[in-house]
């Protein structure tokens, strides 16, 4: 079950999707529901509906940024001899994954400290 719609990934969007697009797009947020029932599945809906949408966008690639993937952390460029390279962050170009802020979005950051199992089990 899905968080959000194509309806609601095209009003986030600066360029329009076409009717294939809406479709792919359908599916990538079923897909999204998935991962994200699977990381933060206590998250509020409107935070599920959030990051549904954040990682649809990026996986589509349609950020209205010409020529640099969405999601990429570092680029460079050259003219006459041709060259670009991109550096991913997280997970690569198309692909769904939570980001920093989609994480922090549903309450499932990282915090600074430290956990251990060993401290919850009951001493007999």
């Amino acid at each position: 079950m899905a968080y959000a719609t194509a309806e609601d990934v095209q009003r986030r969007m600066v360029t329009s999707l076409s009717d294939a697009q809406m479709e792919v797009c359908a599916v990538l947020l079923d897909d999204a529901a998935v991962l994200i029932d699977t990381s933060a599945p206590n998250a509020s809906e409107e935070a599920k509906l959030t990051a549904s949408c954040s990682m649809v966008i990026r996986a589509l690639g349609s950020t209205g940024s010409v020529g640099i993937p969405v999601g990429a952390t570092q680029g460079s460029a050259s003219a006459l001899g041709y060259s670009q390279s991109w550096t991913i962050g997280n997970g690569a170009s198309g692909e769904l994954y939570l980001s920093k802020s989609e994480k922090r979005i549903l309450g499932i950051a990282n915090r600074i400290g430290s956990y251990s199992p060993v401290e919850d089990l009951e001493v007999m």
